[in-house]
């Protein structure tokens, strides 16, 4: 960016709910008209793939492959293919801690509004568990199609949904010339370019107890943050909090960690990774993240310790 148009530059923003989330779409721009023109495509594009993934929606390519579960195979696009095979990989890593059959845990196991009094049993949980196995998607390349090996399985793009729509919405972006900007899907977020000030862009990581507020800073550009916290919906049970977050293995929430903050070069794959690293802990979190190149992670746990893998730079 030539400096003498940085006073130009500036940041056009527009916020709105999209996939059931708060979205805002940030582009830098010396007109605001050219700027709004990039936000407009930027949520057609969200919107186009909410269409594709949405479990609200009878006629989705998610919703046909849930209602053939046990039956047929459904012929997908390629990009609803290739997402299912990239979720699958991301399962294959963290040993089934990311799994987009998780869906199949009836609702009526879980409703964190603050009433429960107490968790599941073990065996009512475990019941509902039993659905739950990325192995038994089944993937044909040659035709496209996706088949759910059991009756009554779901699969459900809540985990990695996010991510993949705000890095496709950056891509296009990218390639229709807007210079940098910030997509934030509720705290899920991907970055390009630098600001105005040809700084890179400041991204504050939430305090657990105040979301509201910063608990540090991190300075990027051209990369993605996406944060898993158990401060947008817990209970407390016994003085205990447990997070919405379930492990998939045995249906129950998980506790210990407040939040897992993931830094990472693709938005979809922090939004993958955020939460099952509070699935495996914090020391089998950290020891994963460590062996991923261009991946870095901050995890806050129940006391305000924090941890951080190799090579984090805090403000």
């Amino acid at each position: 960016m030539p400096t003498n148009s940085i006073a130009c530059m500036q940041v056009y923003s527009k916020s709105l709910k999209l996939m059931g989330n708060n979205f805002t779409i940030s582009v830098v721009d010396e007109e605001e008209s050219a700027a709004n023109q990039h936000i407009q495509t930027a949520i057609e594009e969200i919107k186009r793939i909410e269409q594709l993934l949405t479990t609200f929606k009878s006629d989705s390519q998610t919703n046909l492959i849930n209602d053939n579960a046990g039956i047929q195979p459904v012929i997908v696009d390629q990009e609803v293919f290739d997402l299912i095979e990239r979720s699958i990989a991301i399962s294959k890593i963290t040993q089934g801690a990311f799994d987009i059959t998780y869906g199949s845990i009836d609702k009526s196991l879980w409703n964190f509004d603050k009433t429960m009094t107490q968790l599941p049993s073990l065996d009512e949980a475990k019941k509902m568990v039993h659905l739950i196995n990325y192995k038994n998607i089944i993937l044909d390349n040659s035709n496209c199609t996706v088949f759910l090996k059991q009756k009554g399985m779901r699969i459900g793009f809540g985990g990695i949904g996010k991510g993949y729509a705000a890095e496709m919405a950056k891509k296009l972006l990218m390639k229709n010339g807007a210079k940098s900007g910030i997509i934030n899907a509720s705290g899920d977020l991907t970055t390009w370019g630098y600001q105005p000030t040809e700084k890179p862009w400041t991204i504050g990581i939430a305090d657990p107890d105040k979301p509201q507020a910063a608990f540090s800073y991190i300075e990027i550009s051209n990369k993605a943050v996406a944060t898993s916290g158990n401060y947008e919906k817990y209970i407390l049970i016994d003085g205990k909090k447990y997070s919405h977050t379930i492990d998939p293995k045995t249906g129950l929430p998980i506790s210990g960690i407040k939040s897992v903050t993931v830094i990472s070069n693709n938005a979809e794959f922090a939004d993958a990774m955020a939460t099952p690293i509070a699935v495996m802990g914090i020391q089998a979190g950290l020891f994963l993240i460590n062996q991923i190149q261009d991946l870095h992670c901050i995890i806050i746990d129940d006391n305000n310790k924090m941890y951080t893998s190799k090579n984090i730079h805090l403000q």
